[in-house]
């Protein structure tokens, strides 16, 4: 079935539509660039033609791209199968770039990737004035712009508004393509062929299109300071926020470097050779994955899919107004849905509603919250020291402090005054959510609704269900979730859930290597040349020392065969050292900003409880620190408490930074192979259950199997 249909306009203007049938979007895979050579084949013969206007049939829709997994299926190509792909994109563009007639893309729309590499090839573009956005976002799977972007956007707008474009791989709106000058104009949509056909005018005037393509045929032209300085300081804040950990951007800016100085055919033929590092690697195809699995996971309504109907929320009540409970009520307000906060008084109350102004106007900061906003956001807010107020609320969830006895007196508390129908959810982070239900009116409409903190930052929501709960409260958390721009994962009750479960393996190692003699800095500092955000010990500290003590206490009484929970966290709680919020924990936080040191009076807690003083290298501490938690995570899908491999891998990604360059940590295990896997938990067998192989890992490992198919990111 064609994707393309051509059609003659008056004045001898060719109009070539883009429209895959019975797809919401466009995307350039193998077969549709096969098709559009050919219509390039008969255009090249057409020199009565005046112009030519490319246009999609989908409207507030361009090109999303390439076809992610064609490109996800390289990662088991061959160097010259990656070369054909890539070199394939590149002359069927420089075909398009030399039609004997100038050529205009009329983009409305999401104009991604390989589709911005289509239009660059093209003699100008209008765009839309709606919700177009303009992007080359390769770097964020892992990528270059392969087909020509690395070149001939530095010789359209400039090296460093390219160097800017492409290794952010952020979109541009409308009025920042004419500003910079990917665009010629920004219109409305039904205006976009009326104008495309007046910029052919213009171009056929005085011969302007071969002009144009002359210029940009050429070298760029930088002096050699202008080309050391330009790419010096990209190259220094691109390493700084990848940690070389990702080498797509750093690619990229080589491309531009070795490529923009010489003639477009020669940049052109950089930009392939550098593709091949990239493209197909294994980085490329975990980040290609853990984009699939975003878009699984944000399609799923909720365990394996429960049919029915989400209820309505107009209004939405939390109970407690700490840093969770005022997060919670500000994402919703934040997204148009009201929210009313209550708490036990007016001091309390005061906290919650300057906890919420700070999320705005930290925003307001950085340019990404206007004062506006923060007037719209405060306006849907209200607050209540009375539980009264939750009488119109459709949710409402609990964000009380994390104990038992206090959340379902609360809840006791609550049934009175709740709305007919209305569903109550509890923010906690390890308490079981059937066990809790016990104490509410209504069982079936209770369920788990776990934010992460900060609320305004974190994208994961586990919605827990309790053995009662019934599928419409899971579809309204759900939907409700997604409203608010959360990602939820639905899952079934046990102790610590999803993250925290996986979690608090790792974090109960570090304290065991610790006491066994590794320093706390080289500890933190595998963790963190691992790929993670911060170390564990550092993480302690973070979310403070008495938190994690509970949540570690919670999961290791359900599953004490093989926690081994080491007893200096309690000793560290004990004394007062909450971490950052009380100034110390296992360091010093002192100054203004709080930064970390080193604390001399740890050294006595830390002695107490002192089992070894051997050294550690680094790569037995990585070992240690991720094994288990990579076999709590086969534990969980063993348990069936989620329902696919890619929930473990994107509520570890989402809910605690796990490398995303990893693509998860089943995606790791499938990197070193599980038959490697067992090959290394061989070494720490002394250690007990913690370092048992599972059954599920060892099948996997006889059977040469993978959680995730390889080259199959779909």
């Amino acid at each position: 079935m064609s994707v393309f249909c051509f059609e003659e306009l008056d004045g001898q203007i060719g109009l070539l539509t883009f429209d895959t049938p019975g797809r919401p979007v466009n995307t350039l895979g193998r077969a549709i660039m096969e098709e559009l050579a050919g219509h390039v084949t008969e255009l090249e013969k057409r020199g009565d033609l005046n112009g030519l206007l490319l246009i999609s049939g989908k409207p507030g829709q361009f090109i999303a791209g390439a076809d992610l997994n064609e490109l996800g299926a390289l990662a088991t190509a061959t160097r010259d199968e990656v070369l054909e792909a890539v070199g394939a994109g590149h002359a069927l563009f420089s075909r398009l770039s030399h039609l004997p007639f100038p050529t205009v893309a009329l983009v409305d729309g999401a104009c991604m990737g390989g589709g911005t590499e289509l239009i660059l090839s093209c003699d100008e573009r209008i765009v839309s004035n709606g919700k177009t956005k303009i992007a080359l976002p390769e770097v964020n799977v892992g990528l270059i712009p392969g087909w020509g972007g690395t070149q001939r956007l530095p010789r359209l707008i400039g090296i460093n508004g390219a160097i800017e474009v492409i290794t952010s791989g952020k979109p541009l709106g409308p009025a920042e393509c004419v500003q910079k000058g990917v665009a010629f104009d920004a219109v409305p949509a039904e205006r976009l062929i009326d104008a495309g056909r007046r910029v052919i005018g213009l171009l056929r005037e005085n011969d302007l299109w071969n002009q144009n393509r002359e210029k940009r045929s050429q070298p760029l032209g930088l002096s050699a300071d202008q080309l050391a300085m330009a790419f010096a300081v990209a190259e220094g804040a691109v390493f700084g926020k990848t940690k070389g950990q990702y080498p797509a951007p750093m690619a990229a800016l080589r491309a531009m470097k070795e490529g923009v100085n010489r003639p477009l055919e020669e940049g052109l033929k950089i930009e392939r050779e550098v593709s091949l590092d990239v493209v197909g690697s294994t980085v490329s195809a975990n980040l290609i994955g853990v984009f699939f699995m975003n878009n699984q996971v944000g399609k799923d309504p909720g365990f394996g899919g429960t049919g029915a109907t989400p209820r309505d929320v107009s209004r939405v009540g939390v109970l407690g107004t700490g840093q969770m409970g005022a997060g919670i009520a500000t994402a919703h307000c934040r997204r148009g849905i009201p929210a009313t906060m209550v708490d036990v008084d007016d001091q309390r109350i005061g906290w919650g509603l300057a906890a919420a102004r700070k999320v705005i106007e930290s925003r307001m900061q950085i340019g990404r919250a206007t004062a506006s906003e923060l007037a719209d956001m405060l306006a849907l807010l209200s607050t209540s020291t009375s539980k009264d107020a939750f009488s119109s609320c459709d949710v409402v969830v609990e964000a009380i402090t994390e104990n038992e006895k206090f959340k379902t007196a609360a809840y006791k508390e609550l049934a009175p005054v709740m709305k007919e129908g209305a569903i109550l959810a509890s923010n906690t982070s390890t308490i079981s959510i059937t066990r809790m239900a016990e104490s509410t009116a209504h069982p079936e409409r209770f369920v788990g609704m776990h934010f992460f903190y900060p609320v305004d930052r974190m994208q994961l929501v586990e919605v827990i269900r309790g053995e009662k709960t019934d599928d419409e409260t899971v579809e309204t958390v759900v939907t409700l979730s997604k409203r608010i721009g959360k990602t939820p994962i639905v899952m079934k009750d046990c102790p610590g859930f999803l993250v925290n479960r996986v979690l608090l393996p790792y974090m109960n190692e570090s304290l065991l290597l610790l006491c066994e003699g590794a320093s706390m800095d080289a500890i933190d500092k595998a963790a963190t040349k691992f790929g993670m955000p911060m170390g564990p010990l550092a993480l302690h500290d973070l979310v403070g020392t008495d938190v994690a003590l509970f949540a570690g206490q919670v999961v290791a009484s359900a599953y004490s065969d093989r926690a081994n929970m080491s007893p200096i966290l309690a000793d560290v709680v004990a004394a007062g050292r909450l971490g950052k919020k009380s100034g110390s924990g296992f360091r010093s936080y002192a100054g203004p900003k709080g930064k970390p040191s080193a604390d001399p009076d740890f050294a006595a807690i830390l002695e107490k409880h002192r089992t070894d003083s051997r050294e550690f290298t680094p790569t037995e501490i990585t070992e240690r620190l991720f094994l288990p938690m990579l076999l709590e995570a086969t534990r969980v899908l063993e348990d069936g408490i989620v329902s696919e491999p890619a929930h473990v891998d994107l509520g570890l990604l989402l809910g605690i930074g796990f490398p995303a360059f990893r693509g998860g940590i089943l995606h790791w295990c499938d990197t070193e192979g599980p038959d490697a896997i067992l090959k290394k938990l061989e070494t720490y067998t002394n250690l007990g259950k913690r370092f048992e192989a599972t059954e599920s890992l060892s099948q996997m490992a006889s059977s040469q199997g993978r959680y995730f198919n390889l080259g199959k990111v779909a």
